[in-house]
């Protein structure tokens, strides 16, 4: 059972695969360790996840995020959700562009839009090319406008202290207002 402050989190394979534990030494690895590790320790938070999503991460977590995803499931703030495929908001995000390229990859993270959306609408990723796609479109398409997106490597933006204090929707972390390029 949730408590009232956690929230249910999206969050996607690149972490997983990025996060080396102890034995982390590049930056990126060192934040998303540090991310997780907050996250299971500190936090009251849920992991969701989907088929897709479930289906990624056993095909790229490493050692340190297969172990923090048993943790979570040991804790019972694991929560495996089968959301509905909204064919519709597919279509009319894939039409806010032409390029072959930015649809599929659109369509490779479009399950993390739809997980969102059916539990807190937020995502934490280090797809900054997805992000940007993503929130394009929410100059045509208001249902995404909300979701909030995380970067657990923008330390600048202090993604572990957004985390303690309980992973407010803040404004400046919501697609429509990344800065699209």
């Amino acid at each position: 059972m949730r408590s009232r402050d956690s929230k249910r989190l999206v969050v996607n394979a690149s972490v997983a695969r990025a996060a080396g534990g102890e034995e982390a030494t590049v930056s990126v690895s060192i934040s998303c360790t540090e991310f997780l590790e907050t996250f299971r320790d500190e936090c009251s938070h849920h992991v969701v996840t989907t088929p897709e999503l479930s289906e990624e991460w056993e095909e790229n977590q490493s050692k340190f995020a297969a172990t923090w995803l048993r943790s979570m499931i040991a804790r019972k703030r694991f929560d495996y959700i089968e959301p509905p495929v909204n064919q519709a908001l597919r279509d009319e995000i894939e039409g806010t562009t032409t390029s072959a390229n930015e649809i599929e990859d659109i369509q490779k993270d479009f399950h993390l839009l739809e997980a969102a959306r059916a539990t807190d609408q937020t995502i934490i990723s280090l797809d900054e090319t997805v992000r940007g796609l993503f929130a394009r479109a929410t100059q045509r398409v208001g249902e995404i406008r909300d979701i909030v997106w995380v970067n657990p490597d923008h330390t600048k933006d202090r993604p572990l202290t957004w985390l303690q204090n309980g992973a407010p929707p803040e404004d400046h972390r919501k697609l429509r207002a990344w800065k699209i390029v």
